[in-house]
């Protein structure tokens, strides 16, 4: 029984400790964000790796890309031999779609990269408040019961000292109080 109860107090200990580094950190980043100038500015090339994600995944994006392609292929297929310039097998078609894809994708993961990053603090700051809220809940109930078991013991020994005096006083029986320690039992 002294073993659980000192584990129990070692993983309290633990939790209170915890809670209180959460706490603090808590405060500091609000000190650093309240003394902080503004979130700091994209770069040009952030900015640039943005704007080619945002772009390139649109839909106004693929239904002109799809109405060129289809112009392109159209064209070089009905048009007169001497203005074909890429005729069938589309070898420049293919070409100018290859530059496309290979010259977007670095930009189009260093903008997921990006927000990859912030994702992950986000996730972290979440799991942080999450860990505090369940300590705080559980430091409630803690206090909770032991006002509780305090009222009770309050109660208890009011409800003893009431039965005292009510025998002292002789209004009432003895069979009362045997009455009273026989529930309690």
């Amino acid at each position: 029984m002294i073993a659980l109860e000192n584990i129990q107090n070692g993983l309290h200990e633990a939790e209170a400790k915890l809670l209180d580094d959460l706490r603090c950190a808590r405060r500091q980043l609000r000190e650093v964000f309240a003394h902080e100038a503004p979130p700091h500015e994209l770069t040009l090339g952030q900015r640039i790796a943005d704007k080619v994600a945002a772009t390139m995944g649109s839909w106004p994006f693929i239904i002109i890309q799809s109405i060129l392609l289809t112009a392109w292929i159209t064209f070089n297929i009905i048009a007169v031999l001497a203005w074909r310039w890429d005729p069938y097998p589309f070898i420049l078609l293919n070409l100018a779609l290859s530059f496309q894809a290979a010259y977007a994708a670095p930009f189009i993961m260093m903008s997921q990269n990006r927000q990859a990053e912030i994702d992950r603090r986000a996730a972290e700051t979440d799991h942080q408040v999450n860990v505090k809220a369940e300590l705080e809940v559980e430091h409630l109930h803690q206090k909770l019961d032991q006002l509780r078991e305090t009222e009770i013991m309050y109660l208890s020994k009011a409800v003893h000292d009431l039965v005292l005096l009510l025998h002292r006083s002789g209004i009432c029986a003895s069979e009362v109080l045997a009455g009273t320690s026989e529930s309690d039992g």
